[in-house]
């Protein structure tokens, strides 16, 4: 089942022109509506005026990285519960702790297979 007929909107956050239009590809495919930030201070000014279902977020990223975002979303009661998928190149073990610190719901590493990613947005949302 996709998720076509609710339109589930996401945020994916990274500073990677090519990376944001592979997720906006991959994801559109799936059924959910795609908006785009490339950094998070992007991000958060996006969210001030819009809201999402889920935030898919990079972490190596110039002004406000993927850590800072969370940390930064988590502390707001508006954005407390919203699922916090993290989308990166990153492998590490302290790294993925750092992000379930910071509050991240969960954890991708690149490269992604778009419908195992489809599948933990529906997962986080549903």
């Amino acid at each position: 089942m996709t998720c076509a007929q609710d339109k589930t909107r996401i945020l994916t956050v990274d500073d990677s022109p090519s990376m944001r239009a592979l997720l906006k590809h991959a994801l559109t495919a799936e059924g959910f509506h795609v908006d785009q930030a490339d950094d998070g201070v992007s991000a958060l000014d996006w969210l001030k005026e819009n809201e999402c279902d889920v935030v898919i977020t990079d972490i190596n990223m110039p002004r406000m990285d993927g850590f800072g975002l969370i940390e930064h979303l988590r502390k707001g009661a508006i954005h407390e519960n919203r699922p916090i998928l993290v989308l990166t190149t990153e492998a590490s073990e302290e790294k993925k702790a750092q992000a379930r610190r910071a509050g991240a719901t969960g954890w991708i590493v690149k490269p992604f297979d778009a419908q195992k990613l489809a599948a933990a947005v529906r997962r986080v949302t549903h």
